[in-house]
């Protein structure tokens, strides 16, 4: 087996040979893995062959070495059993949403010539995927396989182990139990919910669902070439000789490339900012929209990366936007089924990253803000060519009294109507809203209409 998500290899375990001080300690292996029946067998046999000897009876000495034979030569029997195993694991799907069920395929190959005896299969899966499956094949053949499945399903994100599978061997009478445990584990990977959003013309979007139009020439003249080194099946007639003799090795010109649009998913992580507890959070709710929004925008045409306010960012610079869209979306919501509360109490990070590249579409799912993270967010907004802000109304989603919501709800407002100055576009949003009903009052050719009746609707 391997660790790998997708798919598994089988591995071979084959049992160890005894001889010397190894065969002492194969037998106390054996006299170890006695069930209460054998145990009781041969706690019988020792009573009997004892009770024999006191009242000189030789009919139940036969007896009692014949109950305390049978446990004895049941265990020596699986010690001295020379058939191999291997077995493998699948998950489909191998990255399931929050409230999905995931089914986890095992597969036992019997690659010895003999027959095996009961083996009893016990996978290791957290609790929170469901109580331990186990399994029981009978007799599997030289050569053959049993394929048997579970399902797993979790309403947190995360990462679960699944494994290592703990194999145990039986008599037919069951008087001995061996166990083997395969080495290698997989990973299930739940992430949070992704809704699908309706497609809308974003403030500061050109035409063409996000794409920009503009394209880079590569051909516009000596002084304007950006070159790079020459690849095989390259045309001979790209090559940038002035570039060659530069750098010392072969360098041809670029064809021209597409400029895609960029955007940045703000999302805040900081502890103090939310209300809620378990999935029903105002945090997991963030985590959602996040992922939702993500996905949403790569799906149109965007370069799209996650930034939370402790200045990670998803994929990070390394990567260079050079991933198909869905291989970014994967990371995208690799990111966010682990993400956690930031003890943080800013956003100073994040804009830090901004800085350095914050040019594009800004969505940022905020929770609770004060007047310094205000400021920030005006910077920020100065250096998008657009910005969207959800804004949540973290009152909603806690217990609070009704004095301390109308605070909040107060600062809220009052928030609300900052960042609309400052040229944000805003949407507030409740416990219990419609992301897609909010994300469509982004649409910049929507009509100033009634919030509250166009979500609730």
């Amino acid at each position: 087996m391997t660790g790998r998500p997708h798919r598994q290899t089988p591995q071979q375990q084959t049992p160890r040979r005894q001889d010397g001080h190894e065969q002492l300690s194969g037998l106390r292996e054996g006299l170890r893995g006695l069930t209460t029946r054998g145990r009781a067998f041969l706690a019988a046999g020792v009573t009997a062959v004892l009770c024999a000897y006191v009242f000189g009876q030789d009919a139940l000495l036969q007896v009692g070495m014949l109950l305390a034979a049978l446990p004895l030569a049941a265990a020596l029997l699986l010690l001295r059993t020379r058939y191999r195993v291997a077995s493998g694991r699948r998950l489909t799907p191998h990255r399931a949403a929050a409230g999905q069920e995931a089914r986890v395929h095992l597969r036992l190959d019997n690659v010895s010539r003999v027959p095996t005896g009961l083996l009893l299969l016990e996978d290791k899966v957290p609790y929170v995927l469901g109580p331990r499956p186990r399994f029981v094949l009978d007799r599997v053949e030289p050569r053959g396989h049993r394929e048997v499945s579970y399902r797993v399903r979790s309403d947190l994100r995360g990462r679960y182990p699944l494994g290592p599978l703990q194999l145990r061997v039986a008599d037919p009478f069951g008087m001995c139990e061996l166990t083997r445990a395969f080495s290698a584990a997989d990973v299930l990977t739940v992430v949070p919910q992704v809704q699908a959003l309706p497609p809308v013309r974003l403030p500061g979007e050109s035409v063409g669902h996000g794409e920009s139009n503009n394209r880079t020439l590569a051909l516009a003249g000596d002084d304007d070439v950006i070159p790079r080194e020459y690849r095989h099946g390259d045309d001979l007639r790209r090559v940038h000789w002035k570039s060659t003799a530069r750098y010392g090795e072969l360098m041809v010109r670029r064809e021209e490339q597409p400029l895609r649009a960029r955007a940045t998913v703000l999302l805040d992580t900081r502890e103090i900012a939310h209300r809620g507890s378990g999935p029903a959070s105002s945090f997991e709710w963030a985590v959602s929209c996040a992922a939702s929004i993500g996905t949403h925008l790569l799906e149109r045409g965007y370069q799209t990366r996650l930034l939370t306010d402790t200045g990670l960012a998803v994929p990070g610079p390394e990567a260079g936007g050079a991933g198909t869209p869905a291989e970014s979306a994967g990371l995208l919501l690799d990111a966010l089924a682990v993400v956690q509360h930031s003890d943080g109490g800013g956003l100073g990070r994040a804009e830090e990253v901004l800085r350095l590249g914050g040019e594009g579409l800004l969505v940022a799912v905020l929770g609770e803000v004060d007047e310094e993270q205000l400021e920030r967010l005006v910077r920020l907004r100065r250096r998008a060519d657009s910005a969207v802000a959800l804004l949540l109304d973290t009152a909603s989603w806690s217990g609070l009294t009704i004095l301390q919501g109308l605070q909040t709800e107060r600062r809220s407002s009052a928030a609300e109507q900052r960042l609309r100055e400052a040229g944000w576009t805003v949407l507030p949003a409740r416990a219990g809203d419609s992301l897609p009903a909010l994300w469509r009052l982004a649409d910049r050719t929507a009509q100033a209409a009634p919030y509250r009746n166009e979500v609730g609707s």
